[in-house]
């Protein structure tokens, strides 16, 4: 009896045993489990499954984005107002200056002293004034080698006081010259505008176009420009005074 318990026990202890090692073969390892999920690969997210954006994330990308512009017609500034009062004050002052001006200048066309002058007035005196004296200085300032007598009479004819004085001085030396170096010199009066025109006085201002030629040679053009003084003796106009300009 006492042999047959012994071999009872070591059999149930060699049953527990085998129970045992079955066990520990059946338990999964923990550390091996973990290996396994890192060996594994990651899982793609995909964009549908991702989260929506949290209230800061928001804000941050808020915070991110540009300032809006402000429209310069839709501000309407305190210092933009007083420019434009400004702008619009000094106009109208502007506008009151030539109103003023105007009003003087038509006012003095109306009294006595611009009425005297015909040259605003009297159109067939003014223009027989221009005609008389254009002619006459395109006459006192040509002649040829052989013709400077021709001039000279002409130049006493038309020429009185100071001016028939310069003019003597002047065109003796022409008649001494011209004919040796054989010179020809040609005027014409371009533009004759007459400044007044009082009584027997005129005023005016004469633009003259001049050629010079010397013998064969090419001529040579030039301009001239004349403040001519005039006086009407015995229905005739002559030249008192000339000054070049």
């Amino acid at each position: 009896m006492p042999k047959a318990l012994r071999r009872l026990a070591r059999n149930r202890r060699q049953g527990r045993a085998s129970a045992a090692a079955e066990e520990e073969v059946a338990v999964t390892d923990p550390t091996q489990g973990r290996e396994e999920l890192r060996e594994q690969p990651a899982t793609e997210a995909h964009p549908e499954d991702e989260p929506e954006t949290d209230g800061a994330q928001g804000r941050g990308e808020l915070r991110d984005q540009p300032p809006t512009e402000a429209h310069p017609e839709t501000e309407t500034s305190p210092r933009g107002g007083r420019m434009q009062i400004v702008i619009a004050a000094i106009v109208a002052g502007v506008l009151i200056a030539t109103g003023a001006v105007l009003f003087y200048l038509a006012h003095d066309l109306r009294t006595e002293p611009a009425t005297r002058n015909h040259a605003l007035t009297d159109a067939d005196a003014t223009n027989r004034v221009n005609g008389d004296i254009s002619s006459a200085l395109a006459k006192i300032f040509s002649y040829t080698p052989d013709g400077t007598n021709a001039t000279a009479r002409t130049a006493n004819q038309v020429l009185t006081g100071k001016a028939a004085k310069q003019y003597a001085e002047l065109f003796t030396q022409v008649q001494k010259n011209a004919p040796a170096q054989k010179v020809t010199l040609t005027t014409d009066a371009v533009r004759v505008g007459t400044v007044s025109l009082r009584g027997d006085t005129a005023h005016l201002l004469v633009f003259l176009d001049q050629s010079t030629r010397r013998g064969d040679k090419k001529a040579v053009t030039s301009a001239a420009q004349l403040s001519v003084t005039a006086q009407l003796h015995n229905d005739v106009w002559q030249i008192v005074d000339i000054k070049a300009r």
